[in-house]
């Protein structure tokens, strides 16, 4: 029992409500709080920081808890966000939203109204435990400061077992406060890693069967292989088997994208033609197109590894369901495959397929980047910026097509290096997670690098996060790739014609923003360093001046031609707008 010494000698030491819930986070090994503090939350963030938890304070609640759920996917724990009562936490359910739709742990805690003024219109009173349900997988309210550490443990726990989510934790105003002696605690212990489940030894059997028989195989690696730590038995599975594989977005790196084995550059003839898919957490939603024909063949065999039972079967009927850890059902497929070996043949007509199209696709993006008219297209800029990237480097992307085009033409060569707008297709989350993702590399890689990649539209959402990481010393590197627009945008002579037919409000496009805006003054404006280009030459000088300095945040400008867009596709159906 904690106690202090005074005049009567040894007393029980009392904890405010605050402590309380600093040293209940603490306890279950939580390193790091992202929020916005105000009555009456101030004192818990500071009793978080005196508990060894470093606190981030951000500029909004959405991207505060974007940044705290990128902590739980790479780290495994759950980060923390902290938000003031009503309109905070409102703010904070955008997060909540995403951590669930991305399936990775996070906990939210909010200040509330006081107890003893609920119903009577209580400053910034909401149903705030209501309203999370919806956005969350766990929520509850202390009755006491007593029932304080059992809640944490459990909302911690909660959010990591099973499908990883968001969990929230109410704590009323007048608990903050609140006093308790020590001794009526019962800390709750740390609550333990989740269990690995395994598959039915039968079924792993059917499915490796399955897999030799196929003639034209295709593994996709999904960000849940990523978030189970399965990258060296992927690997080894598809180095024994010689299997074709294409990542999703946040499946690169998971096995290098430099691979020999990656087929991502012809991700649409690779979808549309494998006769039998080892689908590794994964789900066959819009980003696979719900695994439907024409995008997929009709009589295609899906092999669905996933830890969640619900999912199995989603939109397409497996033919072989393996429930379990997706790094624990690789190494049961691994262990057929060395009891009886097999190996898919190199020279086989589906690889030959696969590599003509891969040729092809790799020579228009060749092509495209190597045009010099300016201002640059997409492909010149994503060329240059990929030439001068360390291996190493975590690289956030967001923004329609600067997003979908830098994830073709970017390398990841480690897992958990890539981070961008999910499931969920949340613009926004850009410096959330870059500024999540800089503060773990400071802490286990003080040398690794954050790269921030940005459209200008998606850059608005959150672009006062650049006074966070300014404030901080986080040595980001932004890159804003802008073309005036939404999708696209007009230049500044055609600008100046529409002002002159008449008001901006009737005649400009929706999804026009200012020409040749100058975002890096904004990061300027807070000590970091700015760069306004225009050309390649511009650029590397800009990109390499950024990388070398290991101290100061930075952000380039990129202008680039407000008609670009990506080279055509094969399936429009995602970007299907007639404007």
């Amino acid at each position: 029992m904690a106690a202090s010494e005074g005049d009567g000698g040894l007393q029980p030491e009392e904890l405010s409500g605050a402590q309380v819930i600093a040293e209940a986070l603490r306890r279950q090994n939580l390193r790091y709080m992202f929020g916005i503090v105000g009555i009456p939350v101030i004192e818990i963030a500071m009793a978080a920081q005196a508990a060894g938890i470093k606190y981030i304070g951000m500029r909004n609640e959405q991207s505060a808890c974007y940044a705290a759920s990128v902590v739980g996917y790479l780290t495994g724990r759950p980060g923390i966000c902290l938000t003031v009562s009503g309109p905070g936490l409102l703010h904070a359910l955008g997060g909540m939203a995403n951590a669930n739709m991305n399936c990775w742990p996070v906990v939210v805690l909010a200040g509330s109204s006081d107890r003893n003024q609920e119903t009577m219109g209580a400053f910034q009173e909401f149903p705030q435990v209501e309203a999370c349900r919806l956005y969350s997988k766990f929520t509850a309210r202390p009755n006491s400061l007593e029932a304080i550490p059992a809640i944490i443990e459990k909302a911690v726990r909660s959010s990591i077992y099973g499908r990883p989510g968001a969990c929230y934790v109410d704590i009323p105003g007048d608990m903050v406060t609140s006093k308790i002696r020590s001794e009526l605690l019962r800390p709750a212990p740390c609550c333990l890693r989740a269990p690995m489940a395994m598959a039915e030894s039968q079924v792993v059997k059917e499915a490796a069967l399955i897999i030799k028989s196929a003639k034209r195989p295709l593994v996709i690696v999904g960000k849940g292989a990523a978030y189970s730590r399965a990258e060296d038995n992927i690997k080894k599975l598809i180095n024994l088997c010689g299997l074709p594989f294409l990542p999703t977005p946040m499946g690169k790196g998971v096995v290098p994208d430099n691979h020999r084995n990656c087929v991502s550059a012809a991700r649409s003839r690779a979808l549309q033609n494998a006769d039998v898919i080892l689908l590794l957490g994964a789900r066959l939603n819009w980003i696979l197109h719900f695994g439907h024909p024409p995008r997929f063949r009709a009589d295609v065999k899906i092999i669905q590894v996933d830890l969640c039972a619900e999912e199995l079967g989603n939109n397409v009927k497996p033919v072989a369901a393996l429930l379990g850890d997706v790094n624990a059902v690789v190494e049961q497929l691994l262990e057929c495959f060395r009891t009886n070996p097999w190996t898919y043949p190199s020279n086989s007509e589906w690889w030959l397929h696969l590599k003509e199209k891969m040729k092809d696709n790799e020579e228009a993006s060749k092509a495209l980047a190597a045009q010099k008219s300016l201002p640059m297209n997409y492909y010149t800029v994503f060329h240059n910026i990929q030439a001068m990237l360390p291996k190493d480097c975590i690289i956030v992307s967001e923004g329609a097509n600067t997003m979908d085009i830098s994830r073709t033409v970017l390398q990841n060569y480690l897992p958990r290096h890539r981070l961008d707008a999910g499931t969920f297709g949340t613009m926004g989350v850009g410096l959330g997670f870059a500024l999540a993702a800089a503060v773990i590399a400071k802490d286990e890689s003080p040398h690794q690098r954050v790269i921030c990649i940005e459209g200008d539209s998606a850059f608005g959402f959150s672009g006062m996060e650049v006074e966070t990481v300014c404030r901080y010393g986080f040595p980001i590197v932004v890159i804003v790739v802008n073309n005036n627009g939404i999708y696209s945008g007009v230049d500044e002579d055609s600008w100046n014609e529409l002002k002159k037919v008449g008001e901006t409000e009737i005649v400009a496009p929706p999804i026009s923003l200012t020409p040749n805006a100058h975002y890096e003054q904004v990061i300027i404006a807070f000590g970091g360093k700015g760069y306004f280009v225009q050309t390649p030459e511009e650029l590397q000088k800009a990109l390499a001046a950024c990388l070398a300095d290991q101290k100061l945040p930075s952000l380039i400008n990129v202008m680039i031609d407000p008609s670009s867009d990506r080279k055509k596709q094969d399936f429009t159906w995602l970007t299907r707008s007639n404007m």
